[in-house]
């Protein structure tokens, strides 16, 4: 499911009309950012934890180049 076919289902479940659940997910999705860019983990009981874990940096390889790309 993209991201078209996530708003027209918001908007036929919670009877929006499509701009408006287009709104409701673009400030979700902006608020979401503004909890993680903070450090602060975000938990919905019933759906899931969004949150930002530090992990080591690793490297890889740019598949059409073969350059070593350091992330």
């Amino acid at each position: 499911m993209n991201k078209a076919e996530l708003i027209d289902a918001m908007a036929s479940k919670a009877g929006l009309t499509k701009a408006d659940a287009k709104k409701a997910l673009n400030a979700f999705t902006e608020v979401t950012g503004d909890v993680l860019k903070k450090g602060d983990k975000l938990t919905l009981i019933g759906f899931g934890t969004f949150s930002v874990s530090k992990r080591e940096a690793r490297t890889g390889r740019n598949p059409r180049t073969g350059a070593i790309i350091y992330s």
